[in-house]
This record gives C-alpha cells, structure tokens and sequence, in this order.
C-alpha cells in the first residue's frame, strides 16, 4: 500500500493558520479551541514528517516546508468549493454570493460604480468587500476564501507568484508629476532631474510607491529627498495643496480628486504607470465572470468620461509566476 493521502480538513487547518497569522486566530476562524487546532497541526505535521509551523509569542510562521504545503493546499481547497459549487449548479442552485478583495484607492476610484451596476443587474447575490494592500491576496483567492482580487504592480516592484491563477491586466494607470499650484511644472513637462532639488511626498521604504519612485530616481542618476513619507494619496495631495512638497500619483486618484490647488503633468522622458490586474481562480465559478466583465464595462465607461486610466488588455491564461 501506498502513503495515506493527506487529510484535507488538517490542510485547511494550515491554510488557515498562515492566512490568520497565530493559531489562536485560526482557530477562532474555525470554531475549534487552541489546544485542538494544535493537535490536528501536530497530526499533520506527522503525516508528512516535518515540521511546518513555528509557533511563537508574535505569532506562528511557516518553516520552508510549511510555505511549500501552504501553496499547494490553497489550491486543493480552492479546487474543492469549486467543485462544491460546479455540482450546486448542475442541480439548479443560483449562485449566491461573491466575494472580492481591493487594494484602498481601487476602493475609491473603480469599485463604488462597478459594485452598485452589478448589484443591479444581479440583485440576488450578496457581495463582500475586503481591503487587502498588495502583494496580499492572492492566497485567499487560491484557497477560495476570496472570489475575486483587485491587485496593482507599480514600477520596479514584481508581481507575485500567482500559483496558476487568472490574473489579467485590466488597466494602466499613468503616474504623474504633481506639484502644488504656480509651479513650473504648470507649463512645462519637467523630467526627475529638473525636480531634484523639490521636497518629496511619497511611502516609506519598501512601499510600492516609494520603490518605484526610487527606481526611477536611480535610472535617471538624481537623488531625491522624501521629506514626507505616507502612503495615502489624499493626505499627500492635501500637503501638496497647502504648497508641501511634490508626489507621483496616479492619474485615476487625479481624476477623482475633489478640491484644487494643484497641477499636474506626465514627467518628461519617461512612461511611468501602475498596472491594475484582477485575479481569480482559472475555472472561476458565476458570478465572478460577469463581476470581471462589469469591471471591464466600468473601466471603459470612466475612460470616456475622462474619469480613469487607460484601459489595457492582459492575457486570457493563467499567469505562471
């Protein structure tokens, strides 16, 4: 006889672990005590013969082998509510809920119109949003605890891996130069070099913003100074109204901005734009096609109205990174 095959309730007892960050959190999740999510993580741990989770005073992390497992059980769960769901249709059920993860600023600029037009066209499923910042998320839609994730790349940072999930290009949001009003850069287009000596606005170390401005700066040879580190585009454009400091910011947070007292322009010798994808699982069950397809709809519709970036088609397969 061959191995036992793993248990498929002690995977999902690790997914959790990892997506919740401590034992105590997953089990809460999953309605067991602490001591008996343990026991069923030590049983698994048996079954593979190794250990896969570090427990700790902060928290639990997974041990190389665990992140191996982890990876592969996402999609085990993943395939199995898709499954569930593939028979729940065949018998005639409708589904009845959608779940979706977005990163803050899609929150505010792309999901109100897409989630309130598809609430319309369908009234009877229930939707849930979470924020989620990048490069989180894509696990949760692996193991099916989410639908369907709204996710961005900026300049300079890598796409995670996506473990064989759709994930799709659904925009190309251009990044410009934005300087409070009276600036030069009013009239002119400036490059980075003109705008080294300016104070900037932008995230901390190791923020996506702030790699991809570091990583423009370091192609163009300028130093720049950030004198301002947040991460929230309307407090950097609130400091830029009040005549602090100057920041890339994308086009669609420009075009949804309420207020004045600033410009904006593209920087010169350079193409600079974050990328917004959707990820979901590669035979994603209704309702998360039509969502995707409303989504579409939305970035177009805003496009005309001058509203949103560029719209950009991305591939139809799964992305093997």
């Amino acid at each position: 006889m061959g191995r036992p095959v793993l248990d498929a309730n002690r995977l999902r007892v690790l997914v959790e672990i990892a997506h919740a960050g401590s034992i105590a959190a997953a089990a809460d999740r999953l309605s067991f005590t602490p001591p008996a999510l343990s026991q069923q993580l030590t049983k698994l741990e048996r079954e593979v013969g190794c250990v896969l989770v570090e427990r700790g005073r902060t928290g639990a992390t997974l041990t190389e082998a665990g992140r191996v497992l982890l990876e592969h059980g996402e999609r085990v769960l993943g395939e199995l509510r898709d499954a569930e769901a593939a028979v729940r249709a065949v018998a005639g059920d409708r589904p009845g809920r959608l779940s979706l993860g977005a990163f803050a600023s899609a929150g505010k600029v792309l999901l109100p119109e897409a989630l309130a037009a598809f609430g319309h066209e369908h009234p009877h499923v229930r939707l849930s949003l979470s924020d989620i910042e990048p490069p989180g998320g894509h696990g949760l839609v692996a193991s099916g605890d989410l639908d369907l994730l709204v996710t961005h790349r900026y300049p300079g940072v890598p796409l995670p891996r996506s473990g064989g999930l759709h994930r799709e290009r659904l925009l190309v949001d251009p990044l410009m130069a934005v300087a409070p009003t009276g600036h030069p850069i009013a009239d002119n287009e400036l490059s980075l070099a003109d705008l080294a000596g300016e104070e900037w606005i932008c995230g901390a170390p190791g923020i996506h913003n702030r790699i991809s401005l570091d990583t423009a700066a370091a192609a163009a040879g300028v130093r720049l100074t950030v004198a301002y580190e947040t991460r929230d585009y309307e407090v950097a454009l609130a400091l830029i109204e009040a005549g602090v400091g100057v920041a890339l910011i994308p086009r669609s947070i420009l075009g949804a901005a309420r207020g004045g007292g600033w410009v904006s322009r593209p920087l010169r010798g350079t193409r600079l734009a974050r990328e917004i994808y959707t990820v979901h699982r590669s035979r994603p069950p209704e309702p998360v096609p039509a969502m995707v397809a409303t989504l579409r709809r939305t970035a177009a519709r805003a496009l005309r109205t001058g509203r949103a970036p560029e719209p950009h088609g991305g591939g139809t397969g799964p992305d093997p990174r």
